[in-house]
């Protein structure tokens, strides 16, 4: 039995190594994205976008203010809400989170602070959040919003948005003084795996030592 579990550990052992090599990698891919000259909109991929989360984008046009809606969330700020409106420019049409606003703040104030003219966003490219907030669902009939699921809010307001991405604005020209906070995206990735591949390994040679006295023991 202890040769058994021996074997178990080592194989979770190797296993957290493995998963510290690959969020080692994310780390790097992410903070080097972030650090990247924006990338134009226009040039983003038609596929699959996983290896461009937290890339810095930038893309230029105007606001669709009538179809912004308010995402609950929470920030460094407290909690409140998530202002994503849409933004349609010569590349196409971007769900745009412009930021963050107190608890309270309501939707009428937002469409008639929204610049009307043209605008340029500078952001972090994200991955939609589809499925809803934890143990809530979103509500599209009653606009209610608890995730950033950009194509279920898309076909809500019936803007033909690219449904992979949503842009989280760290600057944007000619902001109002009553604009929704931009840059308050946290990248935060937890990295424990070193531990834990030591803790496993520890148990390892543990259970191994302990397979061996018990094999060499008078009988």
């Amino acid at each position: 039995m202890l040769v058994v579990l021996a074997a178990l550990f080592a194989t979770l052992s190797a296993w957290q190594v493995q998963r510290l090599q690959w969020k080692q990698d994310l780390i790097a891919r992410v903070e080097s994205g972030m650090k990247a000259s924006p990338l134009p909109f226009a040039l983003l991929p038609k596929g699959d976008l996983a290896g461009l989360e937290y890339r810095r984008v930038s893309l230029g046009g105007r606001y669709q203010a009538r179809s912004t809606v308010l995402v609950s969330g929470a920030s460094t700020r407290g909690s409140g809400y998530w202002v994503l409106t849409p933004l349609s420019g010569a590349a196409g049409v971007a769900y745009v989170n412009r930021g963050f606003l107190p608890l309270g703040s309501k939707l009428q104030d937002v469409w008639q602070e929204t610049p009307t003219g043209p605008v340029s966003i500078t952001g972090l490219l994200r991955i939609t959040e589809p499925g809803g907030g934890f143990l809530r669902a979103n509500r599209p009939s009653e606009d209610r919003w608890y995730s950033r699921d950009v194509a279920q809010i898309a076909a809500s307001k019936r803007v033909s948005a690219d449904p992979r991405l949503f842009i989280d604005a760290t600057t944007e020209a000619l902001s109002s003084p009553g604009a929704p906070i931009p840059g308050l995206t946290v990248v935060n990735f937890p990295n424990n795996h070193l531990a834990y591949a030591l803790t496993w390994a520890a148990l390892a040679l543990l259970s191994a030592g302990a397979a061996i006295v018990l094999w060499r023991r008078p009988r």
